[in-house]
């Protein structure tokens, strides 16, 4: 499925552009940003080969991940959000998304996670869709359970980032529970 175009009532997903590299690292550059995430503050250099990398994939047949840019209607991008179909499962796949700390505390990230279900769901017709987020990300746990997903459990040693190995806080929801969550 390419191009990818889904919004909701203040933000929507689109497919990362050659020129979205700033934005990128606007965000996976920033320490306050990437502080949970699975990986140190990227370069630019390192936002500009994601970007590349991420046009190469939307071109893949089959299509298995949509690496996209979260935007405020047809602004620039405030963040950057993930869905990779999960090899290991049957019509399943994995989301994650970084927003610009700028555009924290509002409900982006909810609305994004919604905007990567609806993908899922109803674009895709997945069956199962999770997600994962660090311990003490506190913010990331209240987005993922008022998107309406479920707390599995934890993975431990799940990461190495920053010298060491961290744990990861389990989220999955099924299709026919997406659809009862629907705000």
């Amino acid at each position: 499925m390419h191009p990818v175009v889904r919004r909701r009532s203040r933000l929507a997903l689109r497919e990362l552009r050659p020129e979205d590299v700033d934005a990128v690292h606007a965000v996976y550059g920033s320490p306050e940003a990437t502080r949970h995430l699975s990986f140190e503050p990227r370069t630019r250099e390192q936002c500009a080969d994601i970007v590349a990398r991420s046009l190469a994939s939307a071109a893949a047949a089959p299509r298995e991940e949509y690496a996209l840019a979260v935007t405020r209607g047809e602004g620039p991008p405030v963040g950057f959000a993930r869905l990779a179909l999960d090899p290991h499962q049957q019509r399943a796949a994995t989301i994650g998304f970084a927003l610009r700390p700028d555009a924290w505390g509002v409900g982006h990230g909810t609305e994004t996670v919604h905007l990567l279900l609806d993908l899922a769901f109803e674009d895709l017709d997945l069956h199962r869709v999770w997600a994962a987020r660090a311990p003490l990300n506190d913010a990331s746990a209240r987005t993922l359970l008022a998107a309406g997903m479920t707390e599995e459990g934890r993975i431990r040693g799940h990461v190495h980032v920053r010298g060491g190995w961290r744990d990861s806080i389990v989220y999955g929801v099924l299709k026919e529970e997406h659809r009862s969550a629907l705000p």
